[in-house]
């Protein structure tokens, strides 16, 4: 067997390893603490207690209560855009 056959899968494997682990959790689901840099860059008027990071598209999501509905949205920044990891797909 080639050396070059094993190096890619081995790098790969490297690679996926270095992913932050997600944050912890609530018995609710949200996380447990919000990173300061986050809530920093979070627009006012969202519920900074009930959010997720969803790996799915690498963004914050906070349960909004309004007077009709209830349900997850997107955590937005001053300027209106979604709350993101760098490099993520949302």
């Amino acid at each position: 067997m080639r050396p070059q056959t094993l190096i890619f899968p081995a790098a790969l494997l490297a690679l996926g390893a270095c992913g932050a682990p997600p944050p912890a959790t609530n018995d609710r689901g949200f996380i447990a603490e919000l990173s300061p840099s986050v809530a920093a860059l979070a627009a006012p008027n969202q519920d900074l207690t009930a959010v997720q990071w969803r790996p799915e598209d690498g963004c914050y999501w906070y349960l909004y209560e309004g007077p009709v509905e209830t349900l997850m949205v997107p955590l937005r920044a001053d300027d209106g855009g979604k709350i993101c990891a760098p490099g993520a797909t949302g």
